[in-house]
């Protein structure tokens, strides 16, 4: 459905097929475990030993970007444990074990002859190259960080509420940002804001923006940059968050131009703007449907409401063996349901917001259409939202 344009239905409802699965994989008919799942015990075991497999490599890769490994295997060459140590400032015996456990994993290449250990060049965009459009390291940051409140989300299994934005250490919020890092300096100016050129237009000629849960506010340090004539606000209701960004604005030299403040947004917005931006937010906030009222209520006439969000079907069969899924409905249960819930919020979830809800609130919030923005992303999907 890339760049189609259509009203926001605010009658139609789902089919009962549609509700209850028997369209699909899901119903009655969809219950029994496929032959091939059932046949061989085994044959599972072995896959989750490799699931298994797949943490130890994740938490190895996290310490590994704590302390800066693979970078120093990119810009030092292939070493020795000895010499990794050297260049790292780590244990040696320490950084003998974790080189094996990745040369085993085949995110390094061991070479027995010289006893060196190499990052092979294609895994250095994912692994070594900061704020790339590949980089992962953020997002070992996030996750490692989230064994921190692994046991009050155990708790919040047990008596339901949740685990409240306070609960997270620095890590996550770091982490956070140098992994969306990559999307706001390398997609946000270059291919999302020209494949929707009535909003480019309008930054171009001078537009007063909002961003809604800015965080760190790089989105917006990024559009400051590149729009000089538009004016721009982030909003965010997490203090230490609107601190950073403030300083991240006067680093870059567009505190003239670019503000932020500690602001629930769902609570109302204090003045009319041009365009209002939301990035992989509106699933995390506690109140999504006084959010996108808000949002409404605060666009100028033919005003444009860009919401970035998680690109996901509208039926669970239909993201089943997806891996992007499983990491997405991971990630809501230590984060995003979590922390809605914990503060009396909806709990929409990562995997929460598909086109078919987001639609539904929209028009219930009063706007009149929304279109996917035309780029192909795994990851996400641009809306565009006017009234």
């Amino acid at each position: 459905m890339s760049g189609d344009t259509s009203t926001i239905d605010r009658t139609s409802q789902p089919s009962p097929a549609h509700q209850n699965g028997t369209g699909g994989t899901g119903g009655a008919e969809g219950t029994a475990v496929p032959a091939a799942e059932s046949s061989a015990p085994e044959a599972f075991a072995g896959r989750v030993i490799g699931d298994f497999a797949g943490l130890a490599t994740s938490l190895m890769a996290a310490i590994g970007d704590r302390f800066g490994l693979f970078k120093a295997l990119a810009t030092g060459g292939p070493a020795t444990s000895a010499e990794l140590a050297t260049r790292a400032g780590i244990d040696e015996r320490y950084a003998r074990e974790w080189l094996s456990a990745m040369a085993t994993a085949r995110y390094l290449h061991y070479d027995a002859a010289t006893s060196r250990f190499a990052l092979p060049p294609a895994h250095v965009p994912v692994l070594a190259d900061e704020g790339g459009p590949m980089f992962f390291g953020g997002g070992y940051q996030q996750w490692l960080s989230i064994v921190r409140v692994l046991d009050d989300v155990s708790e919040a299994f047990r008596t339901g509420g949740g685990v409240p934005y306070d609960a997270y250490s620095q890590d996550f919020w770091e982490g956070t940002e140098r992994f969306t890092t990559g999307w706001f300096d390398h997609l946000l100016v270059q291919q999302w804001l020209p494949a929707v050129p009535e909003v480019q237009a309008a930054l171009e000629r001078g537009a007063l923006v909002a961003d809604v849960g800015c965080g760190h506010g790089r989105a917006l340090i990024r559009l400051a940059q590149a729009f000089p004539a538009s004016r721009f606000v982030g909003y965010d209701a997490h203090a230490p968050s609107v601190a950073r960004a403030t300083a991240a604005a006067e680093a870059a030299g567009v505190a003239d131009r670019v503000r932020f403040e500690q602001r629930d947004a769902s609570a109302g917005l204090p003045a009319q703007y041009d365009v209002i931006t939301a990035f992989d937010m509106v699933h995390d906030t506690v109140a999504p449907r006084a959010l996108l009222r808000t949002i409404r209520e605060a666009l100028r006439p033919g005003g444009t409401f860009l919401c970035l969000e998680f690109n996901c079907p509208d039926r669970l069969e239909d993201d089943i063996g997806n891996p992007l899924a499983t990491l997405g409905y991971t990630g809501s249960i230590v984060f995003c349901m979590t922390t809605s819930l914990a503060h009396g919020g909806e709990g929409l979830g990562a995997r929460g917001l598909p086109e078919g809800k987001l639609r539904a609130l929209c028009a219930e919030a009063g706007f009149g259409s929304l279109r996917r923005a035309p780029i192909e992303n795994p990851f996400n999907v641009l809306f565009v939202i006017t009234a």
